[in-house]
This record gives C-alpha cells, sequence and structure tokens, in this order.
C-alpha cells in the first residue's frame, strides 16, 4: 500500500449539491413568487471549507461520501479541479446529498436538505492513516460516529481537532470532548447548555468539554470567542452581499488557515471575518473565496458593522 503524502488539513463530512434559486424577495406561506435565476453548483460545510483551504494554498484532503449520479461526478471534477486529495465512498444505487437554496434579494439564504441515510460516512469506512497524516482535522458533526472516531484518532497524535456544528446530532456529547477549537452557529450554544446568554454558554462549554476556544459566529455581528482568559470579539466587514451560503464554511477554513500559520487568535478571528465577508460577495459556497491578498487587503480598509459586544474593559477588538 503506498505511503500518503502528509497534508496540511484533512476535512470529514458534508458534502452536497447546490440548487440556488435567486429570488426578490422570500415569499409567505401560501404565495406564488416569480424567481430569477437558477445554478447548480458544488457545496457542503466540509467540502467547502477544504476547497477554500487549497486555494489558499494548503495542501487538503477531503475525505466523504458520494451516491453514484451525475451530482458526483460534480463533486469529483470540483475537487479535481481545486487540487484536493480525495478519499470517497460510492453509496450505490442512491442519489447525492441535495440543498435547495432559496437567497432573498438581501443575498440571506434559506436552505432546504436531502440526505439518504444510505451517505452516511461510519467509522469503520475511515482509515487511520487519513487523519494521521495531516497537521488539522475539521468536522462538521453530521456523521457523528465517524466524526468522533477521526477526531479521537487525531487527538492521540496530537493533531489538532477544528469543530463547524449547527445542530444537536444524535452521539454529539462523545464528540464534543475531542474538540480543540469549537466554532459554532449563533443558537446552537444555548440549545447545547440551556443557557440563553451567550457569553455565559461559550464559557461553560468550554469548561464542560475543555476545548481550547469556544466561540459562535453571529452573521453580520461577528464572532464572539471564549479563550478561558476573555473574550474575543470582531464585528463583521460591511461588503456588497449577493448570497450568504457558505460564509460559515469560509470562515472555517480561514480559521484554519491562521491556525496553521501561528497566528495569534485575534488575527485568526479578523482574517476569517473578512474571508467569509468577501465570500458573500458571490454566488454559492465557493462564489467568492477570494485570494488571500484581497483577504488582507478588506483586513487594512474594510469598514464594519457595528460592534454588538463591548470587550471586558468596554472596548472593543478593531
Amino acid at each position: 500500500m503506498q505511503k500518503l503524502d502528509r497534508v496540511d488539513v484533512v476535512g470529514v463530512g458534508l458534502n452536497a449539491t447546490d440548487t440556488l434559486i435567486a429570488l426578490d424577495r422570500f415569499p409567505a406561506v401560501g404565495q406564488k413568487v416569480e424567481f430569477q435565476t437558477v445554478q447548480v453548483l458544488p457545496g457542503g460545510q466540509t467540502a467547502s471549507m477544504v476547497v477554500a483551504c487549497q486555494t489558499w494554498g494548503l495542501n487538503t484532503r477531503y475525505v466523504g461520501k458520494l451516491g453514484d449520479d451525475s451530482a458526483a461526478a460534480v463533486h469529483r471534477a470540483a475537487f479535481d479541479r481545486a487540487g484536493v486529495e480525495t478519499h470517497i465512498l460510492t453509496a450505490e444505487g442512491t442519489a447525492s446529498a441535495q440543498s435547495i437554496i432559496l437567497v432573498d434579494g438581501s443575498g440571506e439564504r434559506t436552505v432546504l436538505l436531502k440526505r439518504d441515510e444510505r451517505l452516511s460516512l461510519t467509522a469503520g469506512d475511515l482509515r487511520r492513516e487519513w487523519i494521521e497524516q495531516a497537521r488539522a482535522l475539521h468536522v462538521d458533526g453530521f456523521d457523528t460516529a465517524a466524526a468522533t472516531c477521526a477526531a479521537r484518532w487525531a487527538r492521540a497524535a496530537g493533531i489538532p481537532v477544528i469543530a463547524d456544528l449547527d445542530e444537536i446530532y444524535d452521539g454529539v456529547e462523545d464528540l464534543l470532548p475531542l474538540i480543540d477549537h469549537l466554532i459554532v452557529s449563533r443558537d446552537f450554544p444555548a440549545r447545547l447548555t440551556g443557557i440563553r446568554d451567550l457569553e455565559k454558554a461559550l464559557q461553560t462549554m468550554r469548561t464542560d468539554y475543555g476545548s481550547q476556544i469556544t466561540a459562535a459566529t453571529l452573521g453580520q455581528d461577528g464572532v464572539l470567542a471564549w479563550d478561558g482568559e476573555g473574550f474575543h470579539y470582531l464585528p463583521a466587514y460591511r461588503v456588497p452581499v449577493v448570497d450568504t451560503t457558505g460564509a460559515g464554511d469560509t470562515f472555517h477554513a480561514a480559521y484554519v488557515y491562521g491556525l496553521l500559520q501561528n497566528w495569534l487568535l485575534d488575527r485568526r478571528l479578523n482574517f476569517a471575518c473578512a474571508a467569509a465577508a468577501l465570500n458573500c460577495t458571490g454566488t454559492g459556497a465557493r462564489g467568492g473565496i477570494r485570494p488571500v491578498s484581497d483577504i488582507e487587503s478588506l483586513m487594512r480598509t474594510g469598514g464594519r458593522y457595528p460592534a454588538v459586544y463591548p470587550t471586558q474593559d468596554g472596548a472593543v477588538f478593531a
């Protein structure tokens, strides 16, 4: 068996074929509205994350499962174009995961997802070397048993684990103690801890599960992170928004990129905010993945939305 090359980051998790439908406005219940355009594009949380990292010069590996339909060929071609090393299993007689994404006139998206359970990645589908021959592991937790297995191998090998969680998946309690950088959606901390105050919920998550960093992405309100000693808050960058699809995926990719550059937390979060904002200026989960130079330019010159969280001393992180 040929020995694998070591990569910078391995992603284990979701892919999806996104059908983006552009609307002037989101319809009310029972209403008919005319749509503007329809585009079919590759997406998915972890799949898009590794493509972004590869675009920025990291060596990446993707582990996931596809159906045996024409959409699978679209995904494979996109990975090949980007230069991502893939280990993709095939679920025979099954359609690949599909998302119907409605994008309103403000660029905000609403997602409808269909994924056959036969597409679920299991722990038995994984090979340990896929995980251990990497500098960092990223999981989305959707296939929780596989994510937990991968995270356990990474932890044993001293490899940092970064997670993108937006739902309380079955078995997530086994995964959470294995995550070093737990970066979740706005509502996740309250649903996980039962604590409505975001700051207290992030503190509780870190105490309960031992993560180095707990953070929540907040859309145009930016990101709030807790490192065990203080809060780190970055407001979001103000850009002309076309489509918010994939903003979170790009944020996580940029965070991983900064982590592997050994940047301090504030710079990681700032870079991630800028990368996510720029992705919103294009269409689809990967339509606005911009070069590192463009991201750093926005960090130097871009305006921000008003801050919604102060620091402990009353100042706001720049």
